[in-house]
């Protein structure tokens, strides 16, 4: 299905969500429509602030907004979902698109297969009525459910739409860019150079794909790094969780911008803590690029000065490759909490693999190896 169809037959003029690649039409079709707009969309920092959000939005205009994501999401909607939107409380109607992600019977990867399971059951817990939209359904299907929706909505109860692998379309091609010179992968090579064996914790996306191959090419063993294949966000409060029990070792974070965003409450914690032997890097792209490329707002905000006011003994930018390697070589060897940003490009080589050890046998190995 179109997805100009798919939008004209929900009939909102309000957007909000955490970027998908199995939604990935609905995304490119937004920027290219609106942009980020604060009337018509916004991307939001994780799906429960999209969610609330979309709860203002009603408030204040009394039309009915759309909230997507992947499927990986629901758990952060499910507190404002059963505590602000229900029909029990504030009654505040809206729609959910959601990515399906590990549908059952699909070939996905491993973080996906036991959200894909429960994404269904998940929306009938939060007694949210669904229709899923696969590549088969059609116009009159969709217009059909959504005349019932819109009773539904008016009762100030909640709709979803999970939709399936390509099964909305849109024949226009986006690009998402910017003026940043420094790649990832070669990024990643220069920090897996400096860390010796120490071990490292990777955020979710293409970062961890790309230090598993680098780790293959080098003919490196996988057990100094503990891949964050899931869980959006929560690499550095992983993170965390080593540097304070294993103080004899150096530290590394490999994180992203977007993923910093989705519970920037970490950096708090880790400030407060303050552990003397962690090192938080973040690649940042502006970008959501794993999903496809949709902008955060991470261009626009001082992430060092963050850093700094959360408490962090050291905060650096930097954006070549002879600065990354002096910081580099600095913290290293310096005593203190320190955060470097390293400003990346928009991008990835086609060829890119995954990680051929399962997660259980990545975790396995890299508790192994902080035992000894």
């Amino acid at each position: 299905m179109k997805v100009e169809d798919f939008v004209n037959i929900l009939g909102s003029d309000f957007y909000t969500g955490v970027p998908d690649s199995q939604i990935k039409a609905l995304c490119n079709y937004l920027i290219d429509t609106y942009g980020i707009d604060e009337k018509h969309h916004i991307i939001g920092a994780n799906e429960g602030n999209c969610t609330a959000i979309a709860a203002g939005y009603h408030l204040s205009t009394g039309k009915v907004p759309v909230v997507y994501m992947q499927n990986s999401g629901e758990g952060n909607i499910i507190n404002p979902v059963a505590s602000l939107l229900n029909d029990k409380v504030y009654a505040i109607p809206c729609i959910f698109v959601i990515g399906w992600r590990g549908e059952p019977g699909v070939h996905d990867e491993p973080q996906h297969i036991y959200q894909g399971e429960i994404t269904c059951k998940l929306l009938d817990l939060m007694d949210i009525k669904y229709f899923v939209v696969s590549k088969d359904t059609t116009i009159n299907e969709l217009e059909e459910t959504m005349k019932e929706y819109e009773n539904i909505l008016k009762t100030g109860e909640n709709v979803a739409f999970v939709i399936k692998k390509e099964a909305l379309t849109y024949d226009s091609k986006i690009k998402y860019e910017n003026d940043n010179e420094m790649i990832r992968e070669e990024i990643i090579e220069h920090i897996v150079k400096i860390t010796d064996e120490n071990p490292i914790i990777s955020t979710t996306g293409k970062a961890s794909r790309e230090l598993f191959e680098i780790r293959e090419r080098n003919n490196q063993p996988h057990k100094y790094d503990f891949l964050t294949v899931g869980s959006m966000g929560h690499s550095s409060a992983i993170a965390l969780g080593v540097a304070i029990n294993k103080s004899n070792e150096k530290v590394w974070c490999i994180d992203g911008d977007g993923a910093v965003l989705m519970h920037m409450g970490s950096m708090a914690i880790i400030g407060n803590f303050k552990p003397d032997n962690l090192v938080h890097v973040v690649i940042n792209n502006g970008a959501h690029e794993t999903v496809g490329g949709m902008p955060t707002v991470a261009n626009d905000i001082d992430l060092v000065n963050i850093a700094k006011s959360c408490g962090y003994t050291y905060a650096v930018s930097v954006d070549t490759f002879d600065n990354l390697d002096k910081e580099l070589d600095k913290v290293k060897n310096m005593v203190g909490l320190c955060f470097i940003e390293i400003l990346c490009s928009i991008g990835a080589r086609k060829d890119l693999g995954r990680p051929t050890t399962t997660a259980l046998e990545n975790k396995e190995n890299f508790m192994k190896f902080l035992e000894g």
